[in-house]
């Protein structure tokens, strides 16, 4: 053992002289480690921050269409609803025995390109992010008049918005020149914090509010020479007539296949309900390939970075010849030679990794906070994870055997050479 340490100390020498060369094969296995690495953590994260973007939600219920469009639509803004259900449905559904609370969503507005989203008090009692994080204020209190808007986070921080002011919503939504709700201005009562959701970027109004500013209003455009001044709104009747969906929570999870059929034989209005985990499920595999494809280059990343230290090695055995004639000259055999040269190559490699894994976690640690602020993506600079280690191990297995291409050559040139322990 101690003839084993001796040739390690005289390896690590020879190593120190060559230590440019072999910073370089360890910088280049760091950077294939931190992109290998940084891609499936973001990957694994930013999955998990779309599957909790609701949370304790059993279905969402909507006019009948396309699953994935309606949790698309309703949870994420985005798109648009084929059709809307009846306010009447939502009150039906409200007194269901087997329902607890319900959130009904009018979408369909915009204010400078965020969403406007029209509910009730509900909203901010029952919806949950996050694995069961209810929403909470940073400042002010939710709506109690007709034209109070609560807004969150991004719109407040992009916009430069606090309580008190006052906000013209735009009918519609999109990047065209909207017509705007400006003989209705509403007046920003509360600000929500960060959720690191699409509730950030949304402005939030009570249902009567949506029924208000439409008012006077046909077809999406308003009656010309008709205009009802906000302080004579409250004289009609603001209850609506449709609205976009219902979230709705049960006494018990169990009962949610139940309330599907229900829904499904309704004879009164053709609806749907959508479980938004298995439609969230859905929409995520249909970018599975690009994910993939993605975390398969990274891979080849890294093993092109395994390859380079496969080869340095390799391009310096030539000049390493005579060096290697000494080591068996003091005493080395073949043997020892194949496994000073994999000691070597797999220090670089550990080194590399080590390097890699730390790097990753700093550069998370101070990119976390400039992602969730400016994209709202929420990040964490913790240990690795399952999948991290796994891709650890392969990137450890494929230099292994970039290690032992150079050893297995040096240990041939070293019997090629007619080398004896006696020489």
């Amino acid at each position: 053992m101690s003839h084993f340490l001796y040739l390690v100390r005289l390896a690590s020498k020879s190593a120190w002289n060559r230590r440019f060369t072999l910073f370089l094969i360890v910088f280049s296995i760091c950077l294939s480690t931190i992109l290998l690495l940084g891609i499936e953590r973001m990957r694994v994260q930013v999955k998990e921050g779309f599957m909790q973007s609701v949370s304790g939600v059993d279905l969402i219920v909507g006019a009948r269409g396309n699953n994935v469009q309606l949790v698309l639509y309703t949870v994420f803004r985005m798109g648009g609803a084929t059709a809307n259900m009846g306010y009447e449905s939502a009150r039906r559904l409200e007194e269901n025995p087997m329902v607890a609370w319900t959130i009904p969503v009018s979408l369909g507005d915009s204010h400078r390109g965020f969403p406007v989203l029209a509910t009730n008090e509900n909203y901010f009692g029952h919806f949950r992010y996050g694995g069961g994080q209810a929403l909470q204020f940073a400042s002010g209190k939710a709506f109690s008049d007709v034209f109070d808007v609560v807004i969150g986070d991004e719109v407040a921080r992009r916009l430069g918005y606090a309580v008190g002011s006052p906000v013209v919503l735009s009918h519609g939504s999109g990047g065209m020149r909207l017509a705007e709700h400006a003989d209705k201005p509403f007046v920003v009562t509360g600000i929500l914090k960060r959720t690191g959701t699409p509730v950030d970027r949304t402005l939030h109004i009570g249902l009567d509010g949506f029924e208000a500013i439409h008012l006077g209003w046909e077809g999406g455009t308003p009656v010309r020479g008709l205009k009802i001044a906000p302080e004579h709104v409250k004289k009609f009747n603001l209850v609506p007539k449709s609205i976009t969906a219902v979230m709705v929570g049960l006494h018990k999870r169990s009962q949610v296949f139940a309330l599907q059929r229900e829904l499904l034989d309704d004879r009164e209005e053709v609806l749907m309900g959508v479980l938004p985990g298995v439609a969230l499920d859905e929409l995520w595999n249909m970018v599975n390939v690009a994910e993939r494809a993605l975390l398969a280059v990274s891979f080849l990343v890294a093993v092109a970075g395994l390859a380079g230290l496969a080869s340095s090695i390799l391009a310096g055995l030539g000049e390493r010849r005579r060096e290697l004639a000494i080591l068996r000259s003091v005493g080395a055999s073949p043997a020892e030679v194949v496994l000073l040269l994999l000691f070597e190559g797999m220090a670089l490699l550990f080194a590399g990794m080590v390097a890699g894994v730390v790097s990753l976690s700093l550069i998370f640690a101070f990119a976390a906070p400039v992602l969730e602020k400016r994209w709202g993506i929420s990040l964490s600079a913790g240990l690795p994870g399952a999948g991290e280690w796994a891709l650890l191990g392969g990137i450890f297995a494929v230099g292994l055997l970039a290690s032992l291409i150079p050893a297995i050559r040096a240990y041939r040139m070293s019997l090629s050479d007619g080398l004896s322990a006696g020489t």
